[in-house]
């Protein structure tokens, strides 16, 4: 059976809007979105109630969280978190390994995580580009042999851009925007499409 991999990058992180929220956060690597990016996950979400999405993978820091789960609340569906899918932990932006928001401060915040997922990839601190881009190829053998039909990727700018690389086998000119939309189609005989690429005009904001 075919698959289709719907990549969405998360909405617009609050540290963007008001850059002091990083200087003095415990988690300061880990942002939440800002009331724009919110509404941006709140249009992704209207946006695919008409392609059928099925599954919902998300990358565990909190601004892809809340994208997803906002999408998962529009189409009621669970979402399961995947440590492979997370950002690039490029040492020239993080001073330190990201400390993320735990289980017991997300759960009953985001119903809708399905807390049965265990991850199946686990990136390593600190990463050079060529290690995340192989990252994103594990990440995207692993979509291929274990999914099928339509699945919602929630992720990172690298996380669209690598598995794009990954699957479509070609350096690709891509630069996602915020809650911005791409579709790869993959046939039963492995081959993938790139059909949409960082689609991003059904956003009002």
């Amino acid at each position: 059976m075919s698959l289709r991999l719907y990549l969405a990058r998360h909405g617009e992180r609050l540290d963007f809007v008001k850059p002091e929220w990083f200087t003095r956060e415990l988690r300061k690597y880990d942002p939440p979105l800002s009331e724009r990016g919110k509404i941006q996950a709140q249009l992704l979400g209207e946006r695919l109630k008409q392609e059928k999405i099925e599954t919902i993978l998300a990358s565990p820091f909190l601004r892809t969280i809340q994208t997803a789960h906002i999408v998962a609340e529009i189409l009621q569906l669970k979402v399961y978190l995947e440590a492979g899918l997370g950002e690039w932990l490029n040492p020239n932006w993080m001073t330190s390994p990201p400390l993320l928001h735990p289980r017991e401060e997300l759960e009953s915040v985001y119903p809708r995580i399905d807390w049965s997922y265990v991850s199946k990839i686990l990136p390593v601190y600190p990463e050079t580009e060529g290690q995340v881009l192989a990252r994103m190829k594990q990440v995207s053998d692993f979509l291929l042999t274990q999914f099928s039909g339509n699945v919602l990727i929630v992720g990172h700018g690298i996380t669209v851009a690598g598995i794009v690389e990954s699957l479509v086998g070609q350096k690709v000119d891509i630069s996602p925007s915020f809650c911005s939309l791409t579709l790869i189609v993959c046939d039963d005989k492995g081959k993938a499409f790139l059909q949409l690429n960082a689609d991003d005009s059904f956003l009002s904001v």
